[in-house]
């Protein structure tokens, strides 16, 4: 009778994730001072990205209003007038607008401007996360555009990513 072969189990080595997927969501607001005001948040992003800890992932950045806007351009002040005389030329604020006019809209504030002004500019942008900042260009900020205030303000900005990984 031959004896039975038998088989060691295969080795397999343990794989453990190099780091966890992290989420968090936290609410920034600004008390604005002009109608029409652009602030660099940019700083404030950062700070949130640091407070987790995250080394890599992304940063969804919401305007939580109709009348307010994030995009991405240079902080630079006269770049910023010409941004402001951009947009009054783009969407004039004392045009004939249905949303202003008492007998077709119930909205006393009569800011149908700044709702079309933030519907150019977008209310979402997200950005990559690199070495524990947020990724971007050398000239690059972040900027909150209130379209109609001055009024309190929030954006929601949800970070997900991975902290720096423990060294072993």
């Amino acid at each position: 009778m031959k004896p039975a072969i038998v088989k060691a189990p295969a080795l397999v080595p343990e794989v453990r994730p190099a780091a966890t997927l992290q989420m968090y969501l936290e609410t920034l607001s600004y008390k604005t001072r002009e109608r029409l005001e652009l602030i660099n948040i940019t700083r404030d992003l950062n700070d949130v990205v640091k407070k987790h800890g995250l080394k890599a992932g992304f940063v969804l950045v919401q305007s939580l209003h109709t009348t307010t806007a994030v995009f991405i351009n240079e902080f630079q002040h006269a770049l910023l007038d010409d941004i402001k005389a951009f947009i009054e030329r783009l969407v004039g604020r004392f045009e004939y607008w249905r949303h202003n006019d008492p007998s077709l809209s119930e909205c006393p504030r009569k800011n149908a401007d700044s709702h079309l002004r933030a519907m150019l500019l977008g209310h979402t942008i997200s950005l990559p996360v690199r070495n524990g900042e947020v990724a971007l260009g050398y000239w690059q900020s972040v900027i909150l555009a209130e379209l109609d205030g001055p009024r309190e303000r929030a954006i929601h900005v949800q970070v997900m990513g991975v902290p720096e990984t423990p060294k072993e």
